[in-house]
């Protein structure tokens, strides 16, 4: 668990220009505060006791405005930045090292049984008052941009933005080549001259 902590708070410190100590981000950081609440309630209903998880939940909602079902699963060094409006559904994953920012949901669209929220892979970025419905799939390193609707899968390693969100960018390296620069080939390391083809 104190590992766990620790992965957290690092991670915040990376990604939050905000937050420049262990400090800040214990006392401050009001997203991790509501990361750290659902992993208390997510350990009491993997261990059977949902009343209590769901009363977690509960005052977690009251207090941070951010709703994660105890039952979601969600991986390692999980960031919420400005977390007020967030909502994450009960069958809803998200992989490791995410981030997402307010006014996102991980909603479900009209299916009542069964998985029915959203799956994020790992690296995934969500940006502020995006909506992510039903049984999809958001692939590793994706970023969803701001105010999109994503009603359908999303490959790995791409940017996908609009309502409803269509890739818009590839994020991918697929091939190498060589990029000319002033001067003279033998004024430049040629390590320099090579850069990715996007």
């Amino acid at each position: 668990m104190l590992d766990t902590l620790r992965e957290d708070i690092a991670s915040v410190i990376e990604r939050d220009p905000s937050a420049h100590s262990a400090a800040d981000v214990i006392f401050w950081h009001t997203g991790m505060h509501a990361v750290w609440a659902y992993r208390r309630a997510h350990w009491l209903w993997e261990h059977g006791a949902h009343t209590l998880a769901s009363l977690v939940s509960r005052h977690t909602r009251k207090r941070y405005g951010v709703e994660i079902h105890p039952a979601a699963q969600i991986g390692r060094r999980f960031m919420i930045d400005h977390g007020m409006g967030i909502v994450i559904g009960e069958t809803s994953i998200i992989g490791d090292d995410c981030l997402i920012y307010q006014g996102v949901t991980l909603g479900m669209t009209g299916k009542h049984g069964g998985k029915r929220h959203p799956t994020l892979g790992n690296n995934v970025m969500v940006g502020a008052g995006t909506i992510v419905l039903g049984d999809i799939y958001v692939g590793d390193n994706v970023k969803v941009a701001a105010g999109s609707v994503v009603v359908h899968d999303v490959p790995a390693d791409t940017t996908a933005a609009g309502n409803p969100a269509h890739v818009v960018r590839e994020n991918r390296c697929p091939m190498l080549r060589l990029v000319e620069l002033p001067g003279k080939p033998t004024d430049v390391d040629e390590n320099i001259r090579w850069s990715c083809a996007l």
